[in-house]
């Protein structure tokens, strides 16, 4: 059985990869800085154009997991190089849209593409990687992930400096052209020959989207009573579909993964880090406007964090194929807390110093838990299922994020929000993420890495 790709291919399948992944992070965020531009061109209300940027993420998050169990049974390959094409093809229509409706459909079928990306792209590293180097490939991707989404409001800026905004959504078209044409070399496993579940896959992205939208309802001030309704309505769907999964063979959602300790403990503590991540981020431009800063004062203390995840994500993940995932994400969360902590407490009037540094801290921080925690959900799941668990991660990244955002426009809500207590929130969040990490030091939690005698049956070792 081969491991991995071999060389040159390899280096061709990681850049396609890498294309790819950053394709649809910056599109996906690169609409934000142009978002007063469009209003004002289209002559719609702000509020009303906020929904550019939310429809693309329910959306997004709605379809992860169903097009990652779709991914299986179609080929990984197809299922990537498609999510491409159909952005790609999204893309060229956001240039061509003159009314809000009409663009909120088409960055709808822009997720639909995304989501086609994404929900497969950890299982092609897998694939694309020896298995001693796993933690390093996910440590790349993790960079590429983390630069592109820092970079995409500078791209978007720069464009919207010398151009109308819908070349905004054009700038990432270099990056499919290069993907598809590298992505040639992307791994192509054999695909599972099994029905795809239909029905399961609109209740995994009926419960999502309806208890996301319901939060997203709740803190924009809509009806309380429709909201919680609707969140109502998407747990009840949660709970019917979980137990309908229970009985799958290879669940859409992946209960059979989470019934694995160490599965489910990195999950949840990977949910429990990106929300207290998310918290802070979108938080801090709030704390540092009351203070007087201006954008672009802000966007330079903010930045160290982005900078700093570059260089200590490749290396975390380089080190988790050589350390336990749950020691280094104990050491990260441990970082972070400091780190918020000191961000909490800051002076009142910080200069860019006082905020660059904490920020840069708290970066290396998240930048050396969450690596290690993507290697272990990957790594340790039946490569017959790695489709599901990289579907998983991305799930865990975006929802958590979402709930980070909805968490801070809550606090907004409350008029605290632009305070201390967002950091001291994201801390307390951050220590529930190092007391999961820890616990899978545990021997009666960890589970030794899969032995695969085969690509298609893979043979678990008993835990110690």
């Amino acid at each position: 059985m081969t491991d991995g790709l071999p060389t040159p291919r390899r280096y061709q399948a990681v850049a396609a990869l890498s294309f790819g992944s950053a394709l649809v992070i910056i599109d996906g965020g690169v609409a934000n800085v142009a978002l007063p531009t469009i209003a004002r061109d289209l002559r719609v209300a702000q509020s009303s154009v906020v929904s550019i940027v939310t429809i693309y993420q329910v959306t997004l998050v709605m379809l992860l997991l169903p097009l990652a169990g779709l991914g299986e049974r179609i080929g990984l390959k197809r299922t990537y190089q498609w999510g491409q094409l159909l952005f790609a093809g999204a893309t060229l229509l956001c240039f061509f849209a003159r009314s809000l409706p009409f663009l909120l459909i088409v960055r709808a079928v822009q997720a639909i593409g995304a989501a086609g990306v994404l929900s497969v792209a950890s299982a092609l590293i897998r694939q694309t990687y020896p298995a001693r180097q796993l933690g390093r490939g996910l440590g790349i991707n993790s960079v590429v992930v983390s630069s592109s989404a820092a970079i995409a409001p500078t791209i978007g800026g720069l464009v919207l400096a010398v151009a109308p905004w819908p070349w905004v959504f054009a700038s990432a078209l270099p990056f499919a052209a290069f993907s598809l044409l590298l992505g040639r070399a992307l791994p192509d496993p054999r695909p599972r020959v099994e029905n795809f579940d239909l029905l399961g896959a609109l209740m995994c992205a009926a419960m999502f989207g309806l208890v996301i939208g319901g939060l997203e309802s709740m803190v924009h001030g809509d009806s309380p009573v429709v909201s919680a309704a609707i969140v109502a309505a998407g747990v009840a769907v949660g709970v019917y579909f979980t137990r309908r999964e229970l009985g799958a063979a290879a669940p859409i959602l992946p209960v059979d993964l989470l019934a694995r300790p160490v599965l489910a403990l990195s999950a949840f503590g990977g949910l429990v880090a990106f929300t207290a991540s998310m918290t802070l981020l979108v938080s801090m431009p709030f704390r540092l406007a009351s203070a007087g800063w201006s954008t672009a004062e802000i966007g330079a203390a903010i930045a160290p964090w982005p900078v700093t995840n570059m260089v200590v994500a490749p290396l975390a993940g380089f080190l988790s194929d050589r350390i336990p995932a749950g020691l280094l994400g104990g050491i990260g969360m441990a970082v972070s807390i400091t780190a918020l902590l000191l961000i909490a407490f800051m002076p009142a009037d910080p200069s860019w110093f006082d905020v660059a540094w904490r920020m840069a801290l708290c970066g290396s921080g998240f930048g050396t838990f969450l690596p290690p925690n993507a290697r272990l959900i990957v790594g340790s799941a039946p490569k017959a299922r790695a489709a599901a668990a990289g579907g998983l991660v991305s799930t865990v990244r975006l929802t958590g994020q979402t709930i980070g955002a909805t968490l801070v426009a809550a606090l907004l809500a409350f008029g605290v929000g632009d305070g201390r207590v967002p950091p001291l929130v994201a801390a307390g969040l951050a220590l529930v993420a190092g007391l999961c990490s820890v616990a899978r030091l545990r021997p009666s939690i960890r589970e030794p890495s899969l032995t695969e005698t085969r690509d298609e049956v893979p043979v678990l070792r008993q835990s110690r």
